[in-house]
């Protein structure tokens, strides 16, 4: 994601009609409009876009798994 940092956000109780736990992992940018917990949201552009984000997102967890 070419991030600068990342926010991690844990949230297992807060308006859940199914209690579960989910954690948002954010890439950050400086100036990148976060503000707080609210962020700007940016549509991909198409699915193939979507479908490369997906991918880098699985090889760097796979990466990471492997101690590398």
């Amino acid at each position: 994601m070419q991030a600068e940092g990342t926010f991690v956000a844990i949230n297992n109780k807060v308006s859940q009609s199914v209690p579960h736990l989910h954690i948002h992992v954010v890439p950050r940018k400086k100036k990148d409009g976060l503000k707080g917990f609210f962020w700007p949201r940016h549509p991909y552009p198409d699915d193939a876009a979507m479908q490369q984000t997906c991918a880098a997102i699985k090889r760097a967890m796979e990466s990471a798994a492997r101690g590398k």
